[in-house]
């Protein structure tokens, strides 16, 4: 067999690693396919075998290829995931803290979740949950509320908490206020109230 097989190009500098595994043996497909159109039908059987072992070849770079990025991926979206939820449970966990610590400074203070009420939550414009909260003072005297609103999940899982304070409220009457969250939620939420206490 006198034909020649001319040598391929070498691959650019900058190719991508990756590329490297089809180059090979794409190149190897090609090679042996020229052999093939020069040899005689005596040598043929071997080069055509050769073809299909070439062919496979590239064939299994590419799928090697395909795990490698799929893996990948699935790696980075995972990260992102733990990233995200770690970041959620702090600000919760920060969250409640502060919340303890308010209710921790209404010393002397008297249960008073029979007097708050909530509206429907709502999502401001920076994306942040946002509830309506009316405190009916009962008794026969003006008293302050300090009032923790829960916001959850479907699920009830907790998304935020917030604390306010409200009153002065004259005796007998009521006073509104908004219950605003810390940060940015998606999804459903809904609010209720944690707890609430009149001094």
């Amino acid at each position: 067999m006198d034909r020649r097989i001319p040598p391929r190009a070498a691959a650019p500098s900058r190719s991508r690693a990756l590329a490297a595994p089809v180059a090979v043996a794409t190149g190897a497909a090609l090679s042996l396919g020229l052999a093939l159109a020069g040899c005689s039908s005596s040598s043929s059987s071997k080069a055509t075998s050769a073809a299909s072992s070439a062919a496979s070849a590239a064939q299994s770079a590419l799928s090697s290829i395909g795990g490698q990025v799929a893996s990948q991926a699935a790696s980075a979206a995972s990260s992102a995931l733990s990233a995200a939820a770690s970041f959620g449970s702090s600000a919760v966990a920060s969250a409640q803290s502060a919340a303890s610590s308010a209710f921790a400074s209404a010393t002397g203070g008297l249960d008073a979740t029979g007097d708050v009420s909530l509206g429907t939550v709502a999502t401001g414009s920076d994306g942040k949950a946002q509830v309506p909260v009316t405190v009916t003072n009962q008794q026969s005297d003006a008293k302050r509320y300090t009032v923790q609103v829960d916001f959850k999940d479907q699920n009830g899982s907790l998304l935020d908490t917030v604390v306010l304070n409200v009153g002065p409220v004259p005796a007998g009457q009521s006073a509104n206020a908004t219950a605003t969250g810390n940060r940015s939620l998606s999804g459903t939420v809904n609010a209720s109230v944690e707890r609430a206490v009149r001094y």
